[in-house]
């Protein structure tokens, strides 16, 4: 019995391990993948002059922030239905390949809308309250997972890719002009 509880235990903390890994790897992921749009959001903005809607939305009344906030997430429910649907039907790399793609797109387009207009938001009550709960738990949770060796692994990685990456850039700039 006591060999059987062993083998138990040891099967719980390896797995543990594999399931902490996993989520560390892609908690670094989603940061890597937040810098990464959260700059391609300022690209955008100033290649589109989109300057003035910011400044809009910024001194906008909180009713028209949180329509700004929730219509995006909106716009983006026929895209999520259509990508299970192909991925019932089937079609699973089609499917999840839409389903990551509008994720991406909807998570970059919602963090810029918050950004602009967090000091809005945060005069809802429930708004606040959710926003420092979610936060609690990311920070804990981050926490956690910084501790991980996986986790330091994947930061070591991800940083040596950045710099190789910024050396790329400053040999070659990019060019707004080319993107129009």
């Amino acid at each position: 019995m006591d060999f059987i509880r062993i083998s138990f235990d040891s099967l719980i903390q390896t797995t543990k391990k594999v399931l902490l890994s996993i989520l560390a790897i892609s908690v670094l992921l989603e940061e890597w993948l937040w810098d990464l749009l959260t700059d391609f959001e300022h690209c955008l903005t100033a290649w589109y002059h989109l300057e003035n809607l910011e400044r809009w939305l910024a001194n906008s009344p909180p009713w028209v922030a949180l329509s700004a906030f929730f219509i995006p997430s909106l716009l983006f429910l026929p895209v999520e239905f259509t990508a299970l649907s192909l991925s019932s039907s089937g079609q699973v790399v089609e499917g999840i390949s839409l389903h990551i793609v509008s994720q991406v797109f909807s998570t970059m387009i919602l963090s810029w809308i918050f950004d602009i207009t967090r000091e809005q938001l945060m005069t809802f009550g429930w708004f606040a309250v959710l926003y420092q709960t979610i936060t609690r738990w990311l920070n804990w949770s981050h926490e956690q997972l910084r501790e991980t060796a996986a986790y330091q692994h994947a930061l070591k990685t991800k940083l040596a890719i950045h710099v190789k990456l910024v050396e790329w850039v400053h040999k070659e700039p990019l060019n707004p002009a080319g993107f129009q």
